[in-house]
């Protein structure tokens, strides 16, 4: 016996439904996957960038004679940006793997994530900053809770008007506020790209200089997938990402404000367990007191 037609009709709705719905969802997924090809653009280093799997991948490297870099084609002014990482592995004492934003000058504002390398068996030390103006000398630095060059892992910058949080795997490690209200400057007028790069540093980078690059390891590689760049396009002329972001990106600057509860319980555990400089404590650095922002309710 065949069903009614009416239901014949509902049935055959359903089936497109999920069709569209599954299109949606295939597009939806190819567009946050990212392509190297399609976002950035080689900077330095020549072949010691590669880019794989039509553009699904990326790699640096580093030998004696150069390291290597890649940069975002485009300019955003707030957003969220994260990419997979698989860090240098083994002996990658010397080296310093950098994920971070910037814009260009001598007053540029800059948004760090560094992963200074180390001996083998030793942590990595991951690295952060953040600059206004010119100015940084706002570093954290941490240990993470997992072998970074096991597996890929994501490292995520989220920029907004209201606060800039470093995230790893999701989870944020750091939280930096504008407190402008209290003479505080804060990186939200000069847009900035998307940079990445792998370069020598022994003069400081492992145990303040002390443990050089051997170089019989070279060359030193990491990898790359996954780039994903969700902030608002920067034009020449335009002063609308502002209230873009805060309005469409975030959901409303009101949501910005600060952190979950479950986000913020997580914040107290990186910090708590795993942060190994924090320039806010270093008394000996600011010995006429530590930045007013220092000064600030630290977990908001």
């Amino acid at each position: 016996m065949s069903p009614p037609t009416s239901h014949k009709a509902n049935s055959s709705s359903t089936i497109t439904m999920l069709l569209l719905l599954s299109v949606l969802m295939a597009s939806v997924m190819a567009a946050t996957a990212g392509n190297f090809l399609q976002d950035v653009d080689i900077t330095w280093g020549g072949p010691r960038a590669q880019m794989l799997n039509g553009g699904r991948h990326l790699t640096l490297s580093l030998d004696k004679d150069s390291g290597s870099g890649f940069k975002s084609k485009k300019e955003f002014l707030f957003g969220r940006f994260d990419v997979q990482m698989k860090l240098v592995p083994g002996n990658s004492a010397g080296t310093v793997t950098t994920f971070y934003l910037s814009s260009q000058g001598a007053s540029h504002d800059e948004i760090d994530f560094e992963f200074l390398g180390n001996s083998s068996g030793d942590p990595y030390t991951l690295h952060t900053n953040v600059y206004s103006q010119g100015k940084g000398d706002r570093e954290q630095q941490f240990y993470l809770w997992f072998d970074p060059t096991k597996a890929f892992h994501t490292y995520s910058i989220d920029w907004s008007p209201q606060s800039i949080k470093f995230l790893v795997d999701g989870i944020p490690v750091r939280v930096f506020h504008n407190w402008e209200k209290i003479g505080v400057s804060y990186p939200k007028n000069q847009p900035m790209r998307v940079y990445s790069s792998l370069w020598n540093a022994d003069d400081w980078a492992t145990r303040g200089g002390l443990v050089k690059t051997d170089w019989t390891k070279a060359p030193f590689t990491a990898s790359y997938r996954n780039f994903n760049a969700n902030g608002c396009v920067a034009t020449a002329g335009s002063s609308s990402c502002g209230s873009k972001f805060a309005n469409t990106l975030q959901g409303g600057a009101q949501n910005d404000q600060g952190l979950d509860p479950k986000s913020r319980n997580r914040l107290r555990w990186v910090q708590s367990k795993f942060m190994i400089y924090n320039y806010c404590t270093d008394f000996k650095r600011f010995p006429q007191g530590v930045p007013a922002e220092c000064r600030r309710p630290r977990f908001l």
